[in-house]
């Protein structure tokens, strides 16, 4: 009986690190992986210009060098892995084998948005909440920073918000309202990659920056 009790716990134990296993990888895409998946990160890359090769499905060694060049273009460590940081900053959330895109109104792009103009100008004139979102799609625009919303969002020490977790604070109807309006193509920043509030902020280098328009408590800059 001890015997039998001992087999079915070492069997179970196997199916168990066989489970977990499974469902990590499923999430970690590298060399070797084939699928849609693979297909969405090597579409992204190429419209991006990290990858020059074939859109077929097969993470091979050119779509390996493109990540590990985004990697390293968006603050992620360069191993040339597709994990769930490598994912969440290509714009592609992977569940249950299937790719949802984050390209429009109503997708993951607005939701980080709004939750960025939340975190950071809540409470501020509309006309500045919509200027926070026009910054962000500004560093996504720019070669310095960032491709993508994920990317310049979290790229370390780049929004106060994130930092001191006011991005998961409860969303106002203001900050959705804002955002829509940003990625539709309203930039009240005036072109703006930076912007601080002089009451809060004691960084000299950003109060060197030169000063497009003030709105509200924040400065907008180049």
């Amino acid at each position: 009986m001890k015997k039998l009790f001992l087999v079915s716990w070492v069997a179970f134990m196997i199916y168990f690190a066989y489970f977990i296993t499974t469902s990590v990888m499923a999430q970690t895409y590298s060399y070797g992986s084939k699928g849609d998946v693979v297909r969405e990160i090597q579409t992204r890359l190429k419209r991006w210009g990290y990858y020059t090769g074939a859109v077929d499905g097969i993470y091979g060694y050119q779509t390996y060098v493109a990540v590990k060049n985004f990697q390293r273009k968006n603050g992620l460590y360069p191993d040339g892995v597709a994990g769930p940081k490598t994912l969440a900053a290509l714009g592609i959330n992977v569940s249950q084998s299937k790719t949802q895109t984050t390209s429009g109104p109503g997708s993951q792009n607005l939701d980080l948005l709004t939750r960025v103009i939340n975190g950071e100008a809540r409470g501020e004139p509309y006309i500045g909440q919509v200027a926070v979102g026009g910054v962000v799609l500004n560093r996504v625009r720019d070669p310095r920073f960032p491709s993508t919303i994920p990317g310049v969002v979290y790229q370390p020490g780049a929004f106060t918000a994130v930092a001191d977790g006011q991005i998961n604070a409860a969303v106002v109807d203001s900050s959705r309202k804002a955002a829509v309006d940003a990625l539709n193509g309203w930039d009240p920043s005036g072109g703006a990659i930076y912007y601080y509030n002089p009451e809060k902020t004691t960084n000299k280098w950003i109060l060197s920056r030169p000063v497009i328009k003030v709105i509200g408590k924040h400065i907008f800059c180049k």
